[in-house]
């Protein structure tokens, strides 16, 4: 499967993948402490077991990364990600 593009959508706070028609997303919400608090992750189940859920938490770990924000792993997919992925952790935000 080739790399598909993830786009940020700022206003609509969240990560998404267009699925020709569909779409994979992963959203949030920011807390007053301007965290990204990552609550959900969804694939259309026709496009499961592809990596889609991972491409999506990476994209906002780098986005977290690169803006020197920290995150809030409401969202089961991203924990499980981050602990296969420690170098994320230190942007994971103390609650």
């Amino acid at each position: 499967m080739s790399k598909q593009d993830v786009i940020h959508d700022e206003d609509d706070l969240r990560f998404y993948i267009d699925l020709d028609g569909e779409e994979a997303e992963l959203t949030y919400s920011r807390t007053h402490k301007d965290e990204l608090d990552l609550d959900y992750t969804y694939v259309p189940e026709d496009h499961r077991g592809q990596g889609l859920a991972d491409e999506l938490v990476k994209s906002a770990m780098e986005y977290v990364k690169g803006n020197q924000l920290k995150f809030i792993a409401s969202c089961p997919v991203v924990e499980a990600y981050v602990k296969r992925h420690p170098e994320y952790k230190p942007y994971m935000a103390e609650i």
